[in-house]
């Protein structure tokens, strides 16, 4: 093999490495347990709130510091990292804390973990974390409302998500059609963070839990055939 040869080949033999290598950096989205481990075992955790300003203001992961790719000033927030440490983030499910980890990635850093569910998962299991205000309904009080009412229809959420919101005209329909048979209670993120936590039982937003004489009769995650299975539960009582 001439010396152009085995340059050629030794080019072309780099650039698969390097393509390989680069496939093969992803993303970690992780649940919360192990997400949880991996920051407790770091001395000074890389935690990273993607969510818009006005959303980390009300509530966020205690040690966390809030940009994202939209930021004025996200070039500098990176350069403040070290790539060469893990990266915790996380948003109000996982769009866009994923995009933002696989930019950092991109950039040469070694370990990036994007939370599962992002900080519905966090608060609603249970793990501490800054709120700016305190909830407005307390778990005594969300207690009393199952217990005083036969059948109930909670919708846990946020207004900064957008399934959420696709959520509230499904909910007007419902409400409509049955009436004070059924009591609605909704309960968002920003004005209710403790009682979300104290539940201990939220992983995704929207999550919809319909009672019946104080027990579950469903709890799901999402909205689709909410009304669905809200008129089959009913038929049945």
């Amino acid at each position: 093999m001439n010396t152009i040869l085995k340059k050629c080949f030794a080019a072309a033999v780099l650039l698969f490495t390097v393509v390989g290598l680069a496939q093969n950096k992803s993303t970690t989205t992780l649940a919360l347990e192990p997400f949880y481990t991996k920051i407790k075992n770091e001395k000074n955790p890389q935690i990273i709130d993607a969510r818009g300003a006005d959303e980390f203001a009300l509530n966020h992961i205690n040690g966390a510091v809030n940009f994202n790719q939209q930021s004025t000033n996200y070039d500098q927030h990176v350069a403040a990292l070290n790539p060469s440490k893990p990266v915790f983030i996380y948003s109000i499910g996982a769009g866009r804390s994923v995009t933002l980890a696989n930019d950092l990635l991109k950039k040469g850093f070694s370990e990036v973990y994007s939370l599962e569910g992002g900080i519905a998962n966090w608060i609603g299991g249970g793990k501490t974390f800054y709120a700016n205000s305190k909830s407005k309904l307390s778990l005594e009080e969300y207690k009393k409302v199952i217990a005083d009412n036969n059948t109930v229809l909670v919708d846990i959420g946020s207004r900064y998500c957008g399934a959420c919101k696709k959520v509230k005209p499904v909910l007007e329909t419902i409400r409509s059609e049955h009436g004070e048979k059924l009591k609605i209670v909704e309960i968002d993120l920003e004005e209710n963070p403790q009682v979300i936590a104290d539940l201990k039982s939220i992983h995704v937003f929207p999550t919809l839990i319909l009672y019946q004489n104080g027990k579950i009769v469903f709890k799901k995650e999402g909205f689709a055939d909410l009304k669905k299975d809200v008129d089959l539960a009913l038929a049945q009582k």
